[in-house]
Formats: C-alpha cells, structure tokens, sequence
C-alpha cells in the first residue's frame, strides 16, 4: 500500500463534489487535497483527467466510474473512497483488478433514510402533497365529512424488499404505527430479529407482493436486482398497493410503474430514487398520486457529516499504510 505519491511527495486527493463545510476543513488540515469551488457534475474526461494526477479520489453516486475509463488512467490512483455507501456507480472488480482500493460510508445515514420512508409511506397514504397543493393555491373552501380522504397506516401489510439495515429501520419504525411487517431478503434474518421486528420472512417475492399493502424497496442495485420489480411482478400488487422507493431506482421497472400508476392499476407511490437519475419522466411528474422527491434519503446534517467523517478515517488510515476499516471488496458487491 503506497504512503507516499510520485517523489515522496504526500498522496495527492482529489474530491469531486462540494461537501459539508466541516468535513472540507478537515480534509484540508489533514491532506494535500483539491477542493471543488461549485458543484457541478464533472464530465467524463474531468473525471478520467482527476484519477490521472491523483492518488485518492473521494467520488459521490453521482460519478459513474466504469471499467472503460479505470483503462485510460494509468497507474496513480490507488484509493477510491466513497463518499456513500452505495458503489453501484463504480465498477468494483475492474478497479480491484487493477490494484485500486474502494471504501464507502456503510451505516451512518440508516435512520436518516427509513424515517424518509416513512415520510413517504405517510404523504402517500394521506395525500399530503394534494392538500399543500390545495392550500397553497388558496384553493381550501373548508372542511368536509368526505374531503382528502387517504387510508390509516394501523393494520396494512407492509412488504420490505432488501432487509438490511435500513429495511430493519423501517420494520421498527413502521410496527409503531401498527402495521404488520413482511419481508423478503437474500438471506433469512435470525430468529430472534425476526421476533423483535415482528417480521414474517417470504422466500417468495411474488407471494410476499401479492398480499402486500405498502412495498417498500429498501435493495441495493446489483445485476440481481435490477428490475426485480417488473412489469409481471408489479402486476402482482393490489390496485390499493402503494410502492415507496428510498434506495436505487433501477430496482423498478419505472416506465411500467408509470403506466400502471396512470391507468390505475397501482394506488400510489413514493420515490426519492429514479432509475434514469435526475432524468424523471414526465408522465410519472404529472400524476397526483404520485410523490417525487430529489434524493433527500440521507439528507441531514448529521448523516452528511458523518458520512464525511468516515472518508476522512478511510483515507487517512489508507495514507498510514493500513486497511480502510470501510474496504469494499468484490466478493461484497
């Protein structure tokens, strides 16, 4: 592991996107780093020309690293730290292969990202973003008996696709609102979580979304997961379903969510990822019963800080000559 750059000079770090003040302080105290002064997406050449004349590149989700360009870099670049705990973005195995270390940010924005779920669960299923609207538009003639009437959350059945740490989370949050709680996961939780979540395990996703009132997808994207929720499978759901999205959009067959959503078939649904990024179709903005928000999963001060904080502990235990304590590995991936 290299402790030094070209010379003996200090490793050179590049970061790509503009981070919470603090953590810029910091890195600027501890190493020889280039700061962004906006923060606009970098191209793919400005990305290409940065893992060139760098030792360390701190990259967001938004900066898609492929197997193509980790080719044209040359053989600087010894540490991609993260700035996230998703690496979907970065081909892993092409970097490893190459001899470049990978970290990430795993843990710290859990409860940020499930009480954001349920947030959405709660817009959707009371139809808050129609009464802002309303109200906003000074539109509201009054109360009424039978005016925006939306659905209590006490006894649905909420199916969590992706029970990892923030699918737990929500499990948590969503049995003190009195819903009961259904999963299906790569692997069976442990008996003894599984009764403290009160969460009943389907090894069949098909069975667990037929009998769902609320999905929550809270899977990575992977070659496994992309798509898991098709056209065939969302045809599964209820029509009163409503479908709420806090991890990767690509896990979503998006365009057939949409046709389902304008044609009725689906009730609602709550999305802060999309499988095209910032790119939102058109005809899933229009829709009233749907509620779009701009990737806010883990947006808190504290969660951003924090995520910080542990690139900061990855990249100054990688200049120390030791292991990342966040070391992604592609046996993880």
């Amino acid at each position: 592991m290299a402790t030094t750059g070209p010379g003996g000079a200090a490793l050179k770090v590049f970061v790509t996107r503009r981070l919470p003040k603090c953590i810029e302080n910091r890195m600027t105290e501890l190493f020889d780093v280039t700061l962004r002064h906006d923060d606009r997406k970098l191209t793919r050449e400005e990305l290409i020309a940065a893992m060139q004349e760098n030792d360390i590149l701190v990259p967001t989700v938004t900066d898609r690293i492929d197997a193509a360009m980790l080719a044209e870099i040359g053989d600087r670049l010894r540490l991609i730290a993260n700035y996230g705990a998703g690496v979907d973005h970065l081909d892993v195995r092409a970097a490893c292969a190459k001899g470049i270390s990978i970290s990430n940010t795993p843990g710290v924005v859990t409860e940020d990202t499930a009480d954001m779920t349920l947030a959405l669960i709660l817009a959707v299923t009371r139809r808050l973003p129609e009464g802002m609207a309303e109200m906003q538009a000074g539109r509201w003639q009054g109360w009424s008996p039978t005016s925006h009437l939306g659905g209590r959350l006490g006894g649905r059945q909420l199916g969590i696709l992706g029970m990892g740490r923030i699918g737990q989370a929500v499990a948590r949050r969503a049995r003190a609102f009195g819903m009961t709680i259904h999963y299906h996961n790569r692997h069976r939780l442990r008996p003894e979580v599984e009764a403290a979540l009160g969460a009943t395990y389907w090894e069949s996703l098909d069975q667990m979304l037929a009998r769902s009132d609320i999905i929550s997808v809270n899977a990575p994207h992977t070659p496994a997961t992309f798509h898991l929720l098709n056209a065939r499978r969302l045809k599964l759901l209820k029509p009163t379903a409503v479908v709420v999205n806090t991890s990767r959009g690509e896990v979503i067959d998006e365009n057939a969510l949409t046709r389902m959503l304008r044609a009725g078939e689906i009730a609602g649904a709550g999305l802060d990822v999309f499988e095209h990024g910032h790119e939102i179709n058109p005809r899933l903005r229009a829709l009233p019963n749907v509620v779009l928000l701009p990737h806010m999963g883990s947006a808190t001060v504290e969660g951003r800080t924090e995520m910080g904080e542990k690139v900061v502990i990855n990249i100054k235990a990688f200049i120390d000559g030791h292991r990342p304590p966040d070391l992604v590995l592609p046996s993880m991936v």
